[in-house]
């Protein structure tokens, strides 16, 4: 098991990337606290966990909120002594995120609150407890668009996870002789519900596999086995990362025949 007697807090855990790391991350042997604002989704996925075996504990949380987030990380604490694993997922992409003449300012703000100050906020009540477990892993979710203009416009989106990028530089920086590792996991297109409400028609779809090395899109369930590593002891000298998991998407120029 590779995160035996580890504790780790994943957000946006009830479904997509979260869903699927929250399960892995249990099989591999950590107790895992589930975060979401989705309550009835978030109990059925602690209770798949408990069901085979593991240990899981949800916490409702607005990852925008400092209350919220403070209580999370005390959830952790108080049910399972520490925090190990500090898994910043919770994000959205609007479906009104366009370009910089048609996106509203709320649309900004939105995606600006959770997709970045979420992130902060994380690591704001997750780093003061990861230094009492004596150190840990965060991993905060960007995307490829941090590395690439989208195909498609969805400018809040992509500028966010490019916020997310940088400030995860500079926390692997700032905790780096703290024991602290701090790396951003770049998912590409994913068969997941966030991805496939937008690209609702053959059509679409297409135009987004076009640029894919690999000629599909990503499983949830790959981004959470790249979690898993980033998480574990084997990435004990990785800090600071964009560790890509998409395809080969940000490696081509032009897609191979």
């Amino acid at each position: 098991m590779r995160l035996k007697d580890k504790v780790a807090l994943i957000t946006g855990g009830s479904s997509g990337i979260g869903r699927e790391t929250s399960l892995l991350f249990a099989q591999e042997g950590a107790s895992v606290v589930v975060v979401d604002l989705n309550d009835d989704a978030g109990a059925k996925v602690v209770d798949e966990i408990t069901a085979a075996g593991g240990k899981a504990v949800y916490a409702h949380a607005d990852v925008s909120k400092a209350a919220d987030c403070e209580n999370m990380v005390k959830v952790a604490e108080q049910t399972y002594g520490k925090l190990n694993i500090m898994f910043n997922n919770a994000g959205i992409s609007h479906a009104d995120d366009d370009n910089a003449m048609t996106t509203e300012e709320s649309v900004w703000d939105l995606t600006m609150a959770i997709n970045v100050k979420g992130v902060f906020l994380g690591c704001k009540f997750g780093i003061p407890a990861l230094l009492r477990a004596g150190g840990g892993s965060i991993i905060n979710t960007a995307s490829f668009v941090a590395i690439l203009g989208a195909a498609t416009p969805q400018l809040a989106y992509t500028a966010s996870k490019g916020a997310v990028l940088s400030m995860t530089r500079e926390l692997a920086m700032i905790h780096a002789r703290q024991n602290i590792r701090v790396n951003a996991l770049c998912p590409g297109p994913l068969r997941t519900e966030l991805l496939m409400k937008y690209l609702n028609t053959e059509e679409k779809k297409q135009r987004r596999l076009v640029h894919i090395p690999m000629g599909r899109f990503g499983e949830a369930k790959e981004i959470a086995y790249g979690a898993l590593y980033l998480a574990s002891d084997e990435a004990s000298f990785v800090t600071g990362t964009e560790f890509m998991v998409d395809g080969g998407i940000t490696a081509a120029y032009v897609t191979p025949e």
